[in-house]
């Protein structure tokens, strides 16, 4: 599947589309544990929402940037091949295909709260990501763009 991604060709429309669509899944798994939160504290559940808004949907996308950066510059000094637009697509695809356990974590902290089964519904979101991201990571490192989409 991933392959077929890359071969669409070098689009950043795409990519960031994938990164902002993971991003606002993410954001709405927080509902139930704001929600949550603004009952057990008196907190105003609008301001909770808009600040979550704010980390999800402006930061998070910076910080995934710069990690796929990063991360891209790391794989070049151990002499490892790909395009920066690969390993960029590699993560954001990752972090939107891991999102149903994500969603699932989100509804298990605003129910439950911190506790085992969260803890172990976490462990497997974060797991999820990393295998997605390291099997899209071993495609985009042998892909190289052909001469009609390196532009």
């Amino acid at each position: 599947m991933f392959h077929d991604l890359l071969a669409q060709g070098q689009r950043e429309d795409r990519a960031l589309a994938y990164l902002m669509a993971g991003c606002v899944l993410v954001f709405v798994a927080q509902w139930p544990r704001l929600s949550r939160q603004a009952f057990l504290t008196g907190a105003e559940l609008d301001q909770l929402i808009a600040y979550e808004f704010l980390s999800w949907l402006i930061i998070w996308p910076l910080l995934f940037y710069g990690i796929s950066g990063i991360s891209y510059l790391v794989m070049r000094q151990f002499g490892l091949r790909g395009s920066a637009y690969g390993v960029r697509l590699a993560m954001f695809w990752a972090w939107l295909a891991a999102t149903p356990p994500g969603l699932f974590y989100g509804l298990l902290t605003g129910f439950n709260g911190a506790g085992p089964g969260t803890y172990l519904i976490g462990a497997a979101w974060l797991l999820a990501f990393g295998w997605f991201w390291l099997q899209g990571l071993r495609e985009a490192l042998v892909w190289v763009p052909d001469a009609e989409h390196a532009g």
